[in-house]
């Protein structure tokens, strides 16, 4: 009786019912997955290190490794999965590329190319098949901003629709290349860190922005937020820390009910750094970096640190249930839930 009335009146959310775990799906491959794109329950795309791109079309059971020709030494930091037959991958490091392949891999279309020396992009979004965004650390204090209304067989460069300059110091991270966000109907923010925090939003497809003060862990190139999630377009959350100092978890997860224009503290916060966050639901989230994976079931308020495993991103199913990470050594793991 007396645990029943704590768990009820003390401390629900570590009484929860339900438990959860990692199961592997891959364990092996020379290269460190950092692009998630989590079609269905049976479709799944990942790319990383080395050139590589590889999916899943039945759960995690199989997976065929369907790296471009050429671009083996490309850096595939970000993935964007529409089904099983098309995927856009973007490269990051000058230079930089923007690839697509219409059948499932088995051959790529280079739909940009930028050689110059400071280039870097940071991460991709759609908003629908067609309409699609990626961004980049500034080149001339400007931060690099693309866009494609064709599906991304052209890309635009609308750099400029930013009137805000970054600061010195201040960039974006592409540890898992989801410090960019869309929701459908134009919606977009962008999270930057570093010497700096901030958060960039677009009500109109990238036509027009506005910044929010991000009050996160900040002021080294490796602090700041490394992962932004909305569940709607008021309820949010970021994720990072130091990447430099991964068992650290001082200020580096952050709450928004008014659309990333104002952030809170966690009240029991994640275990470490982290670099990836999602909602499986209105109240169930899931963060993971290099020091281990969490869980959230009252909204991000409170967090059980559930593994030490390291993984570099985490997503759920566009169309699905199932939640998939993936790190270095090119691990992919699947969340398992059990009552």
């Amino acid at each position: 009786m007396k645990k029943i009335i704590w768990c009820l009146l003390l401390a629900p959310f570590f009484c929860a019912a339900q438990s959860y775990s990692l199961k592997p799906l891959n364990e092996r491959a020379k290269t460190s997955l950092r692009g998630l794109s989590v079609v269905s329950d049976q479709v799944t795309w990942v790319s990383g290190s080395n050139g590589t791109v590889g999916k899943t079309t039945d759960g995690g059971v199989t997976w065929k490794w369907v790296n471009p020709k050429g671009y083996e030494k490309i850096d595939f930091r970000d993935i964007e999965a529409f089904d099983d037959k098309q995927a856009i991958i973007v490269g990051i490091a000058s230079p930089a590329f923007i690839l697509k392949t219409i059948d499932g891999g088995e051959t790529w279309t280079e739909n940009y190319k930028n050689i110059d020396s400071a280039i870097f992009l940071d991460g991709l979004s759609f908003w629908d098949k067609n309409r699609g965004i990626s961004f980049g650390d500034p080149i001339n204090d400007k931060m690099q901003l693309l866009k494609t209304i064709d599906a991304g067989n052209s890309w635009q460069d609308i750099s400029t629709n930013l009137k805000a300059g970054l600061a010195k110091g201040e960039a974006g991270f592409a540890a898992s290349g989801t410090t960019i966000k869309t929701l459908p109907g134009g919606k977009t923010w962008v999270a930057t860190g570093g010497m700096v925090s901030n958060i960039y939003f677009s009500p109109d497809y990238g036509k027009s922005w506005q910044v929010f003060k991000c009050p996160i862990l900040q002021g080294e190139g490796s602090t700041g937020p490394f992962s932004i999630d909305f569940f709607n377009e008021k309820t949010g959350i970021t994720v990072g820390g130091n990447y430099l100092k991964d068992k650290e978890n001082a200020n580096n997860v952050l709450l928004t009910n008014d659309g990333g224009k104002s952030w809170q503290k966690s009240v029991t916060p994640v275990s470490g750094f982290r670099s990836g966050v999602t909602y499986i639901d209105a109240k169930t989230l899931i963060a993971t970096g290099t020091s281990g994976t969490d869980i959230s079931t009252d909204g991000g308020l409170n967090w059980k640190h559930i593994s030490d495993k390291s993984f570099n991103a985490v997503q759920k199913a566009k169309r699905g249930k199932a939640v998939l990470l993936a790190g270095n050594n090119g691990v992919i793991y699947q969340l398992d839930a059990a009552q």
